[in-house]
């Protein structure tokens, strides 16, 4: 009898729908009938069609699944057999970026403080259990990679109350990153987090839990250019780490996160405060104190037993003045790279040329450049106009803060004059086809529909003047009618191209001054230099990250001008040092060079004696170097330069330049095939070839003595020049 109930329960078995594999206590019924007596077979279900496609959807997500789980598998495989090695040296190694000039002679730190490396005998375990707690609280638990972490501190993210544990990276991996592996943005891949965790995997079996700690507290940047805690806490509390007390233990555990930002040294401790709380919270979670204890912890000024830095900070800062300025900017462009240089370990490779920088730091502060006053400052940037290369610069001089304020980069200062060849002369030749002997008018005249007078610094009118003579003697009222008749789109549109912004499109007063730095006027002067080509001016040639590898780093040229333009500015500026122009205490005898000064004058209500300046530049070249110098006092309102030193930054860029063309052939610019040269007066004049222009229903006038090279000074006779008709409208 059982054997035959079994039979049937086999036989309905075979004949049932899977989904009916295990039926109830009793065997299916029969299926019904439709008809009124039974007739007809019944209408399938629609529950079991929709079965059917719940099963296939699931298998087809458990197969996708399989397969995207399989090629990840691969994937990090390949990934991780193409990690760096990592030994112990990379794990105890100091991790301070290295800033390098272009012969790479170490020239700066980030460490202000030589590292003492700690042993782990030397760390209390109150501060490691402190670490661990914040940190990685399952630290002693896992074996490099944490996926309880990762997952807790998803959830922990998205509830917002993770207690300062917001990664998934555990300690191990942090090591890791921090030895061997850059922390740029740009380097933060799925490859690199693969071969992150696999690097974690081998440490963990390698080295012992205590031994990775010890690396990780040895190696973490604490602020003020100190990197481990055993330098920490010499150099904050002037104490071993076995001599500190609790709350300054949890302040040191809780600052790797962020140092500035939990820096106890700044007015408002606030945020330096609550990080420690929160270590000391953390510690009573993970049972290495009490509440009690953390409770008096937490009534403890955030302050105590911290050390005055000042004396410290000078005797550091001592030997990084000469390099503040330049380094200042090196870490600025690493940072728009995408480097954290406080964190990564890096070695920046820069275009410095050590001596060049000596030399500009030098003549600002040795007394071989006259300033009358010690307020009284500078900023200078000096470029290779070939490449766009800063191979120098100061951002200041009689320097007492570090990494401050960068005056060689600060664009809150007007131009003066300096822009003129920039902003007007430079676009009459390139859109106008102005020649170097176009008349301009230097005549009483009022700013385009206002009542408002422009004037020179004499008050006086020289009447028809050539372009090339209004140049040289920088009279104002021609450069503002050149930019009327250039118009202000074109203008802006040639500065922009020179990497010159302007805060509106210019006119009016902008033609005889502009807000720039000396980086911005040396790089657009050195595309005046080199033919017309701009180059963004460059601090860094490579990096070489934690993990060996090499980024690195060019400016690409891009035309910002005609030849011709070029060659006509450069050839009209060359008359500005000239014993009767604006700049004649540039001069160096026999060097071939061009340039331009600038000055900014107050206005007639500022109270300021007649002829004070509050901004004087002067901004020259030659084919190998462009200097653009400046100098003036922080607080105009409050003093000002007089007007027997408005050549100041002359004499500083002639004392610099001289010095850097020592060695370096002196050769002089040669006219490219798109000018021609005409013998005016003299003077050696130069028009864009085959090009029509105006002269504005203007006499034709000739050029001052001295403002243009004569024949035999070009090297060319006047036969050979052309001296008759030109295309012009005269």
């Amino acid at each position: 009898m059982a054997n035959d109930k079994a039979n049937q329960w086999s036989r309905v078995n075979r004949n049932h729908n899977m989904y009916d594999e295990y039926p109830a206590q009793e065997p299916p019924r029969p299926p019904k009938t439709n008809g009124p007596k039974g007739g007809g077979p019944r209408k399938p279900r629609k529950t079991k069609k929709k079965h059917h496609w719940i099963l296939a959807i699931f298998l087809w997500l458990l197969t996708l699944g399989v397969i995207a789980g399989l090629a990840g598998t691969a994937l990090f495989f390949t990934y991780a057999n193409d990690a760096p090695n990592i030994t112990e040296s990379d794990l105890a190694s100091e991790n301070s970026t290295q800033i390098l000039d272009s012969k790479g002679n170490v020239i700066w730190s980030m460490a202000t403080q030589d590292r003492d490396y700690a042993n782990s005998n030397e760390i209390p375990k109150q501060l490691k259990q402190a670490v661990v707690s914040i940190e990685d609280r399952r630290f002693y638990k896992h074996h490099g990679v944490d996926p309880i972490r990762i997952a807790g501190a998803a959830v922990s993210n998205i509830k917002g109350s993770s207690l300062g544990m917001q990664g998934g990276s555990t300690l191990t991996q942090q090591l890791v990153k921090l030895s061997v592996f850059s922390t740029s943005t740009a380097d933060q891949t799925f490859k690199r987090k693969a071969q992150e965790a696999w690097l974690a995997l081998r440490v963990e079996k390698n080295f012992t839990k205590d031994q990775i700690l010890t690396f990780y507290m040895n190696k973490v940047y604490m602020g003020h250019g100190v990197y481990g805690m055993k330098t920490a806490s010499e150099y904050f509390y002037g104490k071993a780490l076995t001599d500190l007390s609790l709350p300054q233990l949890a302040l040191l555990a809780g600052m790797p996160q962020s140092p500035t930002y939990y820096d106890p040294y700044l007015k408002d401790t606030t945020a330096a405060k609550e990080r420690r709380d929160t270590v000391l919270k953390a510690m009573v979670t993970y049972g290495a104190i009490t509440s009690k204890q953390a409770s008096a912890a937490m009534k403890v000024p955030v302050s105590d037993g911290l050390q005055d830095l000042d004396a410290k900070t000078e005797a550091a800062n001592s030997t990084r003045k000469v390099v503040d300025a330049y380094a200042t900017s090196t870490i600025a462009e690493a940072k728009k790279l995408g480097y954290d240089t406080t964190k990564a370990g890096l070695k920046i490779y820069t275009n410095m040329d050590s001596n060049l920088q000596q030399s500009l730091y030098d003549n600002a502060n040795d007394g071989s450049v006259s300033f009358s006053s010690s307020d009284l400052q500078i900023g200078a940037t000096m470029t290779d106009p070939n490449n766009g290369h800063v191979v120098a610069q100061i951002g200041g001089r009689n320097v007492t803060t570090l990494q401050a304020l960068n005056r060689a980069t600060n664009t809150t200062r007007s131009s003066g004059s300096s822009i003129k060849p920039l902003l007007d002369y430079g676009p009459a030749i390139e859109y106008l086809n102005w020649p170097t002997y176009r008349t301009v008018e230097d005549k009483k005249y009022k700013y385009l529909g206002t009542n408002t007078s422009v004037y020179d610094w004499d008050k006086k009118y020289m009447g028809n003047i050539t372009m090339r003579t209004a140049l040289t003697q920088s009279r104002n009222i021609p450069a503002v009618r050149t930019l009327e008749e250039v118009g202000g789109s074109n203008a802006e549109k040639f500065v922009n191209g020179l990497g010159i912004t302007t805060s509106s499109t210019p006119g009016g007063s902008m033609a005889i001054g502009i807000n720039v730095s000396t980086e911005q006027e040396a790089a657009a002067y050195g595309a005046v230099a080199n033919g017309g080509v701009y180059y963004k001016p460059t601090y860094i040639s490579k990096v070489v990250t934690a993990d060996g590898t090499t980024h690195n780093y060019n400016s690409t040229g891009t035309r910002a001008m005609k030849t011709s333009t070029a060659f006509m500015l450069t050839d009209m500026m060359k008359g500005v040092i000239k014993p009767n122009a604006t700049a004649a205490d540039a001069e160096i005898s026999g060097l071939h060079q061009a340039g331009k000064s600038g000055l900014v004058a107050y206005s007639e209500d500022s109270g300021m004696p007649d002829k004070a300046i509050s901004d004087a530049w002067f901004t020259g070249f030659t084919k190998s170097y462009t200097l653009s110098v400046w100098t003036g006092f922080d607080v105009p309102g409050e003093n000002y330069i007089p007007w027997t030193e408005q050549d100041l930054p002359a004499q500083y860029y002639a004392k610099v330049m001289a010095y850097a063309m020592q060695n370096k052939s002196n050769t002089d610019w040669t006219p490219p095939d798109t000018v021609t040269a005409k013998v005016k007066g003299n003077i050696v004049e130069y028009e864009v070839k085959d090009a029509s222009w105006s002269n504005g229903g203007l006499p034709s006038v000739t050029s001052i003595t001295q403002s243009g090279e004569t024949p035999s000074e070009a090297g060319i006779s006047a036969n050979s020049a052309s001296t008759g008709s030109t295309t012009g409208n005269n």
